[in-house]
């Protein structure tokens, strides 16, 4: 029986060892690598391809749910956050059928999520797991606006914003040039848009963002993902026809074997 690669994700040693010990005793499960932070589970994901993530949220820098926005929805494994969050956030998992474990650990609760997380690979082979993993996220991120109201004036900008894009976050309106964003990420109805350093979500489809952009400028090169082609420092072809990008941030893009004539007449 082929095991579950998985890969464990939080800050805390002891919590690392303590689940590390558990999923051990899972004749079903692979611990292939362990995360001390979310720098190292978007590294480590992007280079082993785990099939899951347990992963922390509350951790400093990179934190589990910008972990989520960071990695591209052909990559993204199936993910059980592990949590002390409050009641409102549990609700939106549960809403967007995202698994999770609440600290304190409890073996029979990890037990419950490692027999979905079996489930769901047989039976949603090719699925985008990025996208009810991204509805939590925004469900939680808007509960978070409403308890901490910002200055709704910010909406009242000026006519004439060609080139920008306009995203809320934590209640404020924030103006982004296209010309700053590195990359596109779609999960269903959302956007992940990778701008100078960070990752906004915004409400949107691909076809109606891109539409927006500059088809000189961007390109795209997965049914999910755009990409500014002026990040984009080298191609690495891959074997079975597709190619990898390495962007000027260091991160690096899956190109599909369909879009790679796209590439290729760009880097001819």
């Amino acid at each position: 029986m082929q095991k579950l690669r998985t890969v464990i994700v939080d800050d805390e040693p002891l919590a690392r060892e303590f689940l590390r010990l558990l999923l051990a005793s899972f004749d079903d499960v692979e611990v292939v690598a362990e995360c001390s932070n979310g720098k190292e589970a978007v590294a480590t994901t992007l280079e082993l391809r785990p099939q899951l993530l347990f992963l922390d949220i509350q951790m400093p820098g990179m934190n589990g749910f910008e972990v989520v926005k960071t990695l591209q929805s052909d990559i993204m494994p199936m993910a059980i956050f592990v949590t002390a969050f409050n009641q409102y956030a549990v609700d939106a998992f549960d809403l967007h059928a995202v698994d999770y474990v609440l600290k304190p650990l409890d073996e029979e609760r990890i037990r419950r999520s490692v027999d979905r997380a079996l489930d769901r690979l047989k039976s949603q082979s090719g699925t985008n797991f990025k996208t009810p993993l991204i509805g939590a996220i925004d469900a939680i991120s808007k509960r978070m606006a409403a308890d901490k109201p910002g200055d709704s004036r910010s909406e009242s900008l000026p006519d004439g914003m060609k080139r920008k894009l306009l995203v809320r976050d934590s209640g404020v309106v924030k103006v982004i040039p296209f010309d700053d964003i590195d990359w596109v990420d779609a999960a269903g109805d959302y956007m992940c848009v990778h701008a100078a350093g960070e990752t906004h979500v915004i409400r949107s489809t691909l076809r109606e963002l891109k539409a927006k952009l500059d088809d000189k400028l961007f390109v795209q090169i997965h049914r999910s993902t755009i990409v500014n082609v002026e990040r984009v420092v080298s191609v690495t072809p891959l074997q079975k026809g597709g190619s990898l990008l390495h962007l000027s941030d260091g991160g690096s893009l899956k190109v599909s074997r369909n879009y790679r004539e796209s590439i290729r007449n760009l880097f001819q």
